[in-house]
C-alpha cells in the first residue's frame, strides 16, 4: 500500500495499513541543535523519514521570506512581517489598511504569481505534483496559512478588525469580498492540478477560546469558508482544515463549512473532548503537544501521551493521522522519545 492509498484510507475510515504520522523539523532547529545529532535521529527513524538521504556536510536551511531575523518582509498585500530569529515566522507589524482612508485604490495581488504571502511559480508547482503522483505520494494542495481571518487581521490590525465586526463597519464586508475573490481564484488554480487533498490552514484559537466570538465567526468568516471549501469539494478533493489553539466552540461550524479532516492541537482542546467529538465521525489530524509534555516531560510521559491519543481517537478502521512540529527548546532526548513513540504506535492497529 503506497502513501496515497494509506492516507486516503485513514481519512475514509477504510482500514489503513498504518496510522499516517509526520514529523516536521522547523528550519530554526538546524542552528539550535548539534546538527550531527539531529541527522542521527532522522536517519535512525526510517518509518518517519523513508526518503531521507543524509547530507555529508553542514545543513544550510532556507528560511521563508517572513522568517528571516531582522529582515522585514513586505508581502504582496502590503503587510510588513518582522522576526528576531531565523526560521521562526514573524508577526505583522505594519498593516496597510489600518486606516480605511487607504482602501480606495488599494490593489489586490495576482494569484497567477503569488499565494498572497509568497511568490508562486505554477509551472514548478505542476511539476512537483506530477512527480509526487508518479512516486505514489499524495497530492496535497493548500491555501497559504492565514488565508482569511488572519489575512483580514494582518491588513487591518487585530483590534481594528474586531471592532469593525462589532460595529458592522460596511468596509469590512468589501474587504472580505476582495480577500475571498483572491482566495477563490487561487483555489481554482490548484483545482486544475487535481489534488487529492486541499487544505485551509488558519489559526483561530487562543490558549482559552477562539480569537473572535463564535457569532462573529458565523457572520463574517464562515460564509466565506463555505464558499471556498465548496470549490474543493466540487473539484473532488478531501477538505482539510488546520487551526492552532482552543477551537472547541467553533468545531461544529468548521465541520458544517465542509471540513472532512480537522487538524487541531491535542492538549489545548483536550484529548477526551477530541475523542468524544470526532472519533469515528470526522478524521482527526492531530497536532502533538509542543507546550507541555514534549518540551518539559520525561520520555515515558511522551510515550504515554501518544499511546493515549492513539487508543482514544484512533481505531482499526482509521480516522486518525498525527503530526509533530519540532522547534528549538525541546531536549534532544525528548526529540528521540517523540520519534520513537510515533514509529511505535503508527502500527498499533496493524
Amino acid at each position: 500500500m503506497n502513501e496515497r492509498e494509506n492516507i486516503l484510507r485513514a481519512i475514509r475510515f477504510e482500514k489503513p495499513e498504518t496510522i499516517p504520522m509526520r514529523f516536521h523539523v522547523n528550519a530554526a532547529c538546524w542552528h539550535a541543535y548539534e546538527q550531527e545529532a539531529l541527522k542521527d535521529l532522522i536517519e535512525n527513524h526510517p518509518r518517519l523519514f523513508p526518503h531521507y538521504q543524509r547530507p555529508a556536510g553542514a545543513v544550510t536551511p532556507a528560511y521563508d521570506l517572513n522568517a528571516r531575523a531582522d529582515q522585514p518582509y513586505t508581502d504582496p498585500w502590503g503587510c510588513v512581517w518582522e522576526t528576531t530569529e531565523d526560521g521562526i515566522t514573524g508577526a505583522v507589524h505594519r498593516h496597510p489598511l489600518e486606516n480605511w482612508g487607504a482602501f480606495d485604490g488599494y490593489e489586490v495581488p495576482d494569484p497567477a504569481v503569488t499565494d498572497g504571502t509568497f511568490p508562486v511559480d505554477w509551472e514548478a508547482v505542476a511539476e512537483r505534483v506530477r512527480q509526487t503522483r508518479a512516486d505514489g505520494g499524495i497530492v496535497w494542495g493548500s491555501l497559504p496559512h492565514g488565508h482569511t481571518f488572519l489575512r483580514l487581521q494582518d491588513l487591518r490590525g487585530y483590534e481594528n478588525l474586531l471592532f469593525d465586526m462589532f460595529d458592522e463597519e460596511p468596509n469590512v464586508r468589501r474587504l472580505i469580498d476582495l480577500v475571498e475573490a483572491f482566495n477563490g481564484r487561487y483555489v481554482m488554480r490548484w483545482m486544475e492540478l487535481k489534488p487529492d487533498i486541499f487544505s485551509y490552514p488558519e489559526d483561530l484559537g487562543m490558549q482559552v477560546g477562539p480569537m473572535l466570538a463564535p457569532d462573529q465567526f458565523r457572520t463574517y468568516i464562515k460564509p466565506s469558508y463555505q464558499r471556498l471549501m465548496r470549490l474543493a469539494h466540487n473539484g473532488g478533493c478531501v477538505v482539510e482544515m488546520h487551526s492552532d489553539g482552543d477551537i472547541r466552540t467553533l468545531a461544529g461550524d468548521l465541520v458544517d463549512s465542509g471540513v472532512q479532516v480537522i487538524n487541531l492541537q491535542d492538549l489545548v482542546n483536550g484529548v477526551d473532548w477530541i475523542a468524544q467529538t470526532f472519533a469515528g465521525k470526522v478524521c482527526v489530524h492531530l497536532d502533538l503537544d509542543r507546550q507541555r509534555v514534549t518540551p518539559f516531560g520525561a520520555p515515558g510521559e511522551i510515550d504515554a501521551l501518544i499511546r493515549e491519543e492513539v487508543e482514544k481517537i484512533g481505531s482499526p478502521q482509521g480516522g486518525l493521522m498525527m503530526i509533530y512540529g519540532l522547534y528549538p527548546g525541546v531536549p534532544i532526548r525528548n526529540v528521540k522519545a517523540v520519534m520513537d513513540a510515533m514509529e511505535r504506535y503508527m502500527g498499533h492497529y496493524s
